[in-house]
């Protein structure tokens, strides 16, 4: 896994008051800190934004290893950034208990781009998935179950009208790590099967073994550029738009999580965490609009943020409960109807209860 250690000492914070999280006087307590480095989380990694009363190590690891550590019962990470779905599945169906979630929504992604096809496969339309191979190297994914439910929600697609083909490679895996085990699950009624070995999902299409991919990943072959691979929404931006304006869901992929047993002994600690991240976000939102027109490579960075704060509001990523109730229940939902959690979850059960009333201003 590859590492980086960035040490934290309350009090040595560097920003504004204003984007500081508040000190303890007394603050000892040694918590180390598993995430992505991202535009939310840089003031923390960095030491702009400090967790109040903690001496903080901030590790970087890829998702699927930060899973894997999480719930084999290691826990080395008091604080871990995990996967939203494969969290839902370990607490279902495992009786994993030993970390709970936290209203802090790290990753979050609208999946209709996710969705490739060949293009001399046909396929023009979702519903022409019907009948069609379509392959992944995880089915029971965050991603996966998000794109599965909204094929169904929208286009009454189901995942049992189609055959899935799992890779045994990923062409992403340098970046996310080896996918958890949470992350390969089976349905009772789905027709899933394994791919050729050696070949990715994007060589998967290519060798045209399956006629679509769904991945959390831009296939690599896609990013190459190889005119085979299309997305099977042209226009992806608007159908996605169009996708929030009506369902008011923003899907969440990565949530924050903390030892259970590190909160009972700590209390004051979730609490700080949240306010912590969600002040690095408040960081990343003022450089968004002050620094980012200039220092980011896009031309119309600028036109960009402002159309999508007039359509999501200015906390476009928003962190807490009611802000992300109907998002957190749809997944629910979804896991459970598609034979994968082994109950419809409540957001009580999986959120520390001390967490469940923050909300941001």
């Amino acid at each position: 896994m590859k590492r980086r250690e960035f040490m934290m000492m309350s009090g040595a914070a560097l920003a504004a008051p204003s984007l500081v999280a508040s000190r303890a006087l007394a603050s000892d307590v040694p918590v180390s800190v598993a995430g992505y480095r991202l535009d939310r989380t840089a003031a923390l990694f960095d030491g702009t934004v400090a967790i109040d009363g903690v001496k903080a190590t901030f590790v970087e690891a890829g998702i699927g290893d930060m899973n894997t550590l999480a719930f084999s019962g290691e826990g080395p990470h008091q604080i871990t950034e995990v996967g939203l779905h494969p969290f839902m599945l370990a607490h279902a169906n495992e009786g994993f208990r030993d970390y709970a979630l936290l209203p802090v929504f790290l990753l979050r992604q609208f999946r209709h781009k996710s969705i490739f096809v060949h293009a001399d496969a046909g396929i023009a339309h979702p519903e022409d998935l019907k009948g069609r191979r379509v392959g992944t190297p995880g089915y029971s994914s965050t991603s996966l179950t998000w794109i599965r439910g909204l094929l169904e929600d929208e286009y009454g697609v189901k995942p049992e009208d189609m055959t899935w083909v799992i890779s045994n490679k990923d062409s992403s895996a340098a970046e996310a790590g080896k996918i958890s085990a949470q992350e390969q699950r089976g349905a009772d009624g789905v027709d899933i099967i394994s791919g050729p070995a050696g070949m990715d999902e994007s060589e998967l299409l290519l060798a045209g073994e399956v006629d679509a991919l769904i991945h959390a990943a831009t296939p690599a072959a896609y990013l190459q550029g190889d005119p085979w691979i299309k997305r099977l929404f042209p226009d992806v931006r608007r159908v996605e738009q169009d996708y929030f304006r009506r369902t008011g869901v923003f899907p969440i992929m990565h949530v924050l999580s903390i030892r259970r047993d590190f909160a009972e002994a700590h209390p004051d600690v979730p609490m700080a965490a949240v306010r912590a991240f969600s002040q690095a976000k408040e960081a990343a939102y003022a450089t968004k609009t002050r620094l980012s027109w200039a220092t980011d490579m896009l031309p119309w960075y600028a036109s960009e943020l402002e159309a999508t704060q007039e359509l999501m509001g200015r906390n476009f990523y928003p962190y807490g409960i009611e802000a992300n109730r109907k998002t957190l229940e749809t997944l629910f939902r979804y896991s459970h109807q598609q034979g994968l959690a082994s109950r419809e979850l409540t957001i009580e059960e999986l959120f520390l209860p001390d967490t469940l009333e923050f909300s941001e201003a």
